[in-house]
């Protein structure tokens, strides 16, 4: 990283708007656009900028361009650290540039309340026939062998301990896992899909005791919860439907018990444009690197990786554990395992 190119691209006041948007989130080039109010091309020569000067990373989705920051990571360079900084003490030291930082970000909210509503609509126009609609994609049966497979536990073994089925949609993960977990909560947002999988689950809602499943409504984004309360979380063809996916995981590791396994279920990454449209997809799809970079930031060591090619779109299960913090692990002789406070 160089320091005049540095400066140049931050002598701009709409790219300095960018940065302080990036700093949050990544970013699709249109939503700035939206953003900003300006044109998409000359959005697109201010991102040029920024990463060309280092500021600032693209990916390709499809027909989408997102950014991200490229500073004020641990692994950022110091002279990228450095302007990170200076820009965080210039929101809250310089009251013009915060009120102008504040306006960005309540208009990108809005701009992404609306796209959710209008994901909101699809899902509660298709609740009745989601099962179908799903298939169309992809077969169900060869993924959902892989899955139990992959969590390895036999029904009626209980080995997955507090299950939490995200986006449950109706219920067929929370039915089909439920005779291998002490307990399951299925969650969704749609009151629609929520009243389906209630009339698929009526016989196990309820219950007491093992198998037993609670419905629950609520958003991925902010899990009504308290933390470490799932030995396991699943996303079964759910988080392609989140504006920012390293959020939601962020927020299933909060949920996870020290130890406990996230299982996600979905495509692998696609140029299927249309789904975005059609079928109210906010992510094409992910590369391997992409999620497991999710994963990591969320706190979680990825563990498996398997694809399972379908027509059109390939759908990848990936698993990971998370990590056991502040607390040292020593095996004994006999194979029993000690833990050992830290400190």
């Amino acid at each position: 990283m160089r320091l005049e190119p540095l400066l140049k691209a931050l002598s701009d006041p709409t790219r300095l708007r960018i940065m302080r948007l990036l700093a949050h989130m990544e970013l699709a080039v249109g939503e700035l656009a939206q953003v900003l109010g300006q044109s998409q091309p000359r959005v697109s020569r201010h991102i040029r900028i920024l990463c060309d000067a280092g500021l600032a990373e693209r990916r390709k989705e499809g027909s989408w361009v997102f950014l991200r920051a490229a500073i004020g990571e641990a692994s950022a360079p110091p002279l990228g650290a450095a302007a990170a900084r200076l820009l965080a003490v210039s929101e809250s030291d310089d009251a013009a540039f915060a009120a102008r930082c504040a306006e960005d970000r309540r208009h990108l909210a809005a701009i992404r309340a609306a796209r959710q509503a209008s994901a909101e609509a699809y899902f509660a126009r298709h609740a009745a026939d989601w099962d179908t609609l799903r298939v169309l994609h992809s077969p169900d049966q060869p993924v959902e062998e892989a899955l139990a497979a992959m969590l390895g536990t036999a029904p009626g073994s209980r080995g997955l301990g507090a299950l939490l089925d995200v986006g449950t949609g109706t219920g067929r993960m929370a039915e089909l896992f439920a005779p291998r977990a002490a307990r399951v909560v299925a969650l969704d947002k749609s009151p629609e899909m929520l009243r389906v999988a209630r009339a698929r689950l009526d016989g196990s809602l309820g219950a007491s005791g093992a198998g037993a499943i609670d419905l629950v409504q609520g958003d991925f984004t902010a899990l009504p919860f308290d933390g470490a309360t799932f030995d396991t979380v699943l996303f079964h063809q759910v988080l392609h439907y989140a504006q920012e996916p390293g959020q939601v995981l962020a927020e299933a590791a909060r949920v996870t018990r020290p130890g406990g396994r996230v299982a996600i279920v979905d495509f692998a990454a696609h140029d299927r444009e249309e789904l975005r449209e059609r079928h109210a997809h906010a992510r094409l799809g992910f590369a391997d690197e992409q999620m497991l970079g999710f994963l990591a930031e969320a706190g979680f060591a990825g563990e498996a990786v398997r694809a399972l090619a379908g027509q059109p779109l390939t759908v990848k299960i990936w698993t990971a554990r998370k990590s056991v913090p502040a607390r040292e692990k020593m095996p004994v002789p006999d194979g029993a395992v000690l833990e050992r406070e830290e400190g």
